[in-house]
């Protein structure tokens, strides 16, 4: 096989197409998660705290010289961060829950009953007989 139809065999199964979707997903619903924090989440939050804006929230370590930029420890940002990651970890344990609820929801076949094994093989038994029977020939009569 060569190395172009390897890698299409490769791309093609289900799996692989899978995960890429679940990551171009995963990827969406970061920036909508990030969105929902930075701007529905954040600012209510920072209100409630006294007028405080997180994403400015920041130590100076060393001012701006020159050309030269401050050098800073935003701390804002990680806080932000940190509470995007949480809600998404959060809306990921949802969806693994729901899931596996519904993998597990589903019985499991059972295996039969010792009567309806014996039940079977006697229909079997049965079913042989009866073909049997249709390929022998009938016996003739007697004079």
């Amino acid at each position: 096989m060569s190395f172009i139809n390897e890698f299409k065999a490769f791309a093609v199964k289900g799996n692989v197409v899978d995960m890429a979707v679940g990551i171009i997903i995963g990827a969406a619903f970061g920036k909508i998660v990030s969105s929902f924090v930075g701007d529905v989440v954040m600012p209510p939050l920072g209100l409630l705290i006294g007028g405080v804006d997180f994403s400015d929230l920041a130590v100076v370590l060393k001012p701006a010289q020159g050309d030269l930029p401050a050098v800073v420890l935003a701390y804002g940002k990680f806080i932000q961060t940190v509470v995007d990651f949480l809600i998404i970890s959060f809306a990921i344990f949802l969806g693994v829950k729901v899931i596996n609820r519904l993998r597990h929801s589903h019985p499991a076949a059972t295996a039969p009953t010792k009567d309806q094994v014996l039940l079977t093989e006697i229909r079997d038994l049965l079913k042989e007989q009866v073909e049997q029977e249709k390929r022998t020939p009938p016996a003739d009569p007697a004079p």
